[in-house]
């Protein structure tokens, strides 16, 4: 089912929960726009009351952001003098959630819609801080703030060791709404925002290599058992479409596979092509074998931009910046991209 989205005139991204840090590096592609180095936060930094030999400003450390296991970007999509913001995903903690965003001055005021990218704690953590945090900036203006979730929420989640290993819980549907959010469950395709941005459906499991999340398991609490889930049925994307460029695609974890995901998005975007992928791919605990097949892929996608993060690997990132020169832009916390 092709969907007719807004050609966007540009997107922009700012990464508030991300696994790494690097303020220092260059952006190492030139059709992307980069900014939270050292240097601008420096430029931006607190003014300083004394004589320091002219020095105007201070680099403060507590005004950088903290990197954790997780994902959350604030997305935000321009086409003349509209705009639209979306928060993708909320990371594994209310606090890094909070600190970040405040480091980063971030105007969440401004967010009118959440998408969880599915039921994992790494991405749904900071949720209700998050909530809290937008609806208070909101103020009086007493905007629906919708939050967009796959219905199957599981009790817990894990994974299979020598024995069971569970994660924390994911905030509830009733929890999300106490905290001041519209909770809206969907399992199919659709667009939001006036359709500047696209949420996906279940991702098709084509490619034979891309099995699911290996010793993956969800509790039922209705049977007492944990119960296997490789499969992660319930991830979905966000992907938008820009102006002479082509879709942009946010993924969480890519559970699915980065490869089938990117068809998927492909097939919904009316015969657009493939132009940015960012997010997690995770691949950082995949056979090389697999990061080979999955670059390979991604080159045979056409793929222009690689803005990989979260759960990627530095196997990964190293074998495209190889087989792909100039694709890869890391996502770093702290960084804001302009595509």
């Amino acid at each position: 089912m092709a969907i007719n989205l807004v050609e966007l005139d540009s997107l922009e991204i700012l990464v508030i929960v991300d696994n790494e840090l690097d303020p220092i590096s260059p952006c190492p592609n030139e059709a992307v726009q980069q900014f939270g180095t050292i240097r601008d936060i420096g430029l931006h930094g607190a003014h300083i009351a004394s004589n320091r030999g002219g020095a105007k400003r201070e680099l403060r450390m507590d005004g950088i952001c903290c990197s954790a296991h997780g994902l959350s970007l604030m997305i935000t999509g321009i086409k003349g003098d509209k705009k639209h913001t979306l928060l993708f995903d909320t990371g594994p903690e209310e606090h890094v959630w909070e600190r970040n965003a405040k480091r980063l001055k971030a105007d969440v005021g401004l967010i009118e819609t959440i998408h969880l990218s599915h039921w994992h704690r790494d991405h749904s953590g900071g949720m209700l801080k998050a909530i809290q945090m937008i609806k208070d900036a909101q103020g009086s203006t007493n905007a629906d703030l919708s939050v967009e979730l796959h219905p199957a929420r599981p009790d817990f989640r894990g994974f299979m060791a020598m024995e069971p290993v569970s994660m924390e819980a994911d905030p509830t549907f009733e929890e999300i709404t106490a905290a001041g959010g519209k909770v809206m469950k969907n399992t199919q395709a659709h667009a939001v925002l006036d359709e500047m941005f696209l949420i996906s459906g279940e991702i098709p499991r084509q490619t034979a290599y891309e099995v699911g999340l290996k010793r993956g398991i969800r509790y039922d609490a209705s049977k007492a058992c944990w119960e296997e889930d490789t499969m992660i049925k319930d991830e979905r994307f966000v992907m938008c479409k820009l102006k002479d460029k082509g879709i942009v695609v946010f993924t969480g974890c890519s559970h699915a596979g980065v490869v089938n995901t990117c068809r998927n998005a492909v097939a919904l975007g009316n015969g657009a092509s493939l132009y940015a992928v960012m997010g997690g791919f995770h691949l950082a605990d995949a056979e090389a074998g697999m990061i080979a097949s999955t670059v390979q892929d991604l080159v045979n996608l056409d793929t222009k931009l690689l803005l990989a993060g979260h759960c990627t690997g530095w196997r990964a990132k190293f074998a495209i910046e190889k087989q792909m020169p100039g694709c890869l832009v890391p996502s770093f916390v702290g960084s804001k991209f302009i595509l």
